[in-house]
């Protein structure tokens, strides 16, 4: 053993004479270990200890493993990493309970088996310049073993050239079984109990919809990377997703609903720096909030507020100010001029120029954008079975066609200045073409016979009735025997009170008095439920659809009557009263929409998420006309409300003027 340099010093509380020794690192840990056989107290002056092995191993995983999501991000990039053609992804109670990945890729040895759940192994990095040429999904090395240090994990391997595969059974880093066993050529490996030795860290989970609502969304980046390949989600044993491998524009109609197989114009620029393809949506396909949104580096999926700034950009005067386009758009570039190893999800990069990158992705969509047409196009690539019809593959005759060039129809288009022709039949003559010139009704006759018409509570419009939800009888300002109120710019609301006047904010007003009501509601007052005579249908991605299944019972004590009816479809029974009729689905999309991007610097409980979504959509917007009537009822009801001087998020409402602030502003002496 090393020699120790002895130092006697007295201890600091009770004076006693103590040695302490200045020990090398070798020979500390052996003084650990046989301290007790040591005669003589001591002090090590050392204090900084390595950690154990499976202990570094968990804290190391709580920066890749923060959720279930975050394994099958993993696992299925190693899977695409595999070259593997079918990619299985079977999840149990949203992953808690098991996340098992199936392909068909090309195994690993038992050697690999073994070294593939050590931290940092990788098959993809041998020296610092591989960091910056990385063309693969997963190449640090701690994806496996960050999940074998908070879960137990099986893995069932084999190459193609292998008699036998491989089996692992792992459990807190320590490997407790390795046999050879019969299995497919591929990897399969099963992650069961996550944080079944953190405690802790599984009582931080989310409810199981909000787990797999995670999964789904990590899962659509994969295989919306990744069209070639064929994907599927099985969660408790029934099928989520079915990807057949296919086109980019397939998979992004198999994921986002085939409302958008006419709805997306194709972008396609390659320069020598840079390529940028995809699809963006058509104008009409804008949201008001952050929807279907994919940007792709190298086939990865990144987080850049930077880019969809110069796709917002690319749509400037097309849609809405604020309003969010849709898009996916795969930029390829050379891996030397980005940094993915910033982050631990590797989702957020960095550009070398990320000037040029911004220019060259608004200029290919304003491109693509300008080249769109309004009229449709019939795009028979989409089902590679309309080539071997018939009417496609048989040749066009000679006979066939002298009988269309005969025939009425074709003349009338092909001979000059004939296309406005019309055949003197009696059935197309237009006899009383002169009655369309004969002057109508004045507009006063046409009001007066009119009866008066009811105007729709919510979307933006008020109902003044004797039962109406809005009349009060009391309001915190003193005010006139009548509130006398003139709305400014179609946005806010000049009332005269005794001591003065207020300006209101419409919508802001309106949203107050909305959640206020729908909070009540979602404590025990139920809220009235408008039911259709036409039930309207729904049908939501697989995404969508998990989340309003987690939603339907709050919905329902709001007022709203939806039951599913199978296969991602919703029919929509009633809604409250204050959602105008024609506008149900809408406003569940809507509201949707706006959950899944509810953004608060404090966390609220689902329910009150969801009813500052509902009070935000159905309040009245900025720049709609009121009557007298309408901007008196919104008044009342505003100073109805316990808070009635700033919205649910914290802005006011309204802006007090007193008599004798009008006077100081005039300088006038009192």
């Amino acid at each position: 053993m090393p020699k120790a340099s002895q130092n006697k010093q007295p201890h600091p509380e009770n004076g006693l004479l103590l040695t302490t020794y200045d020990l090398p690192l070798t020979t500390y840990h052996l003084c650990l270990t046989f301290a007790h056989y040591l005669k003589e107290d001591f002090i090590l002056t050392d204090i900084i200890q390595l950690l154990p092995d499976n202990i570094a191993n968990q804290i190391a995983a709580g920066e890749v493993i923060q959720r279930p999501g975050s394994a099958v991000k993993e696992l299925l990039e190693n899977a695409v990493d595999a070259g593997a053609t079918s990619i299985q992804l079977f999840v149990q109670d949203a992953g808690k309970a098991l996340i098992q990945v199936i392909d068909n890729g090309k195994g690993m040895s038992e050697t690999d088996a073994r070294m593939s759940l050590e931290r940092h192994a990788t098959s993809k990095i041998r020296n610092i310049d591989d960091l910056f040429s990385i063309k693969t999904m997963g190449f640090r090395g701690e994806a496996l073993a960050s999940i074998a240090a908070v879960s137990q994990v099986e893995i069932k391997t084999k190459r193609a050239e292998d008699e036998w595969g491989t089996f692992l059974a792992v459990e807190n880093s320590l490997v407790v079984a390795q046999e050879p066993c019969a299995c497919n050529t591929g990897t399969s490996i099963s992650m069961k109990n996550l944080f079944f030795n953190v405690p802790a860290r599984r009582n931080f989970l989310k409810t199981n919809a909000a787990e797999m609502r995670h999964i789904i969304d990590e899962f659509i980046r994969v295989a919306m990377a990744f069209p070639n390949l064929f994907f599927s989600l099985t969660s408790n044993g029934q099928e989520q997703f079915h990807l057949e491998a296919g086109s980019e524009k397939q998979r992004i109609i198999q994921i986002l609903g085939n409302n958008y197989n006419a709805k997306l114009v194709s972008v396609k620029e390659e320069m020598d720096y840079m390529n940028v393809h995809g699809f963006v949506g058509k104008p009409d396909t804008a949201r008001k909030t952050r929807g279907d949104q994919y940007f792709f580096v190298n086939n990865r999926f990144i987080k850049s507020a930077y880019l969809n700034h110069a796709v917002g950009s690319a749509f400037e005067g097309m849609i809405a100010k604020d309003s969010y386009p849709s898009y996916v758009l795969f930029i390829d570039l050379d891996p030397s001029q980005i940094d993915i190893n910033v982050h631990p999800t590797k989702q957020e990069i960095k550009f070398e120029d990320e000037r040029i990158v911004y220019a060259f992705v608004q200029a290919a969509v304003k491109h693509a954008l300008a080249q769109f047409s309004i009229a449709p196009s019939l795009d028979f690539t989409l089902n590679p079975e309309i080539q071997g019809l018939d009417a496609v593959s048989k040749p066009f005759t000679n006979r066939q066609q002298d009988d269309m060039e005969s025939s009425n129809l074709f003349k009338t288009f092909s001979q000059k200045g004939q296309a406005h022709k019309i055949d003197a039949t009696e059935k197309s003559e237009l006899k009383h073409w002169k009655d369309f010139y004969q002057p109508a009704a004045s507009t006063t006759d046409l009001l007066e016979a009119m009866p008066p018409k009811p105007l729709p509570l919510g979307n933006g419009q008020l109902t003044i009735d004797d039962e109406s939800p809005f009349v009060t009888t009391q309001s915190p300002l003193p005010t006139q025997s009548a509130p006398q109120c003139l709305q400014l710019h179609n946005t806010y609301i000049i009332a005269s009170v005794q001591s003065g006047f207020i300006l209101v904010n419409q919508q802001l007003a309106h949203e107050r008095v909305l959640y206020e009501r729908y909070s009540a509601a979602s404590h025990g007052t139920q809220t009235i439920t408008q039911h259709s005579l036409f039930p309207v249908t729904l049908e939501l991605t697989i995404a969508d659809a998990a989340l309003l299944h987690d939603l339907l019972p709050s919905l329902q004590i709001i007022g709203y009557a939806i039951e599913p009816f199978g296969n991602n479809t919703f029919v929509i029974q009633g809604v409250p009263a204050d959602v105008a009729q024609g506008n149900e689905k809408n406003s569940i999309e809507l509201l949707i929409e706006q959950f899944k991007h509810f953004s608060s610097d404090v966390k609220f409980s689902k329910r009150e998420k969801l009813v500052r979504c509902i009070a935000r959509q159905q309040a009245i917007k900025s720049g709609q006309s009121l009557t007298v009537k309408e901007m008196e009822a919104l008044v009342e009801a505003l100073f109805a409300c316990q808070t009635p001087n700033v919205t649910p998020t914290g802005s006011p409402t309204y802006v007090a003027f007193s008599e004798a602030q009008m006077d100081k502003m005039f300088q006038r002496l009192l």
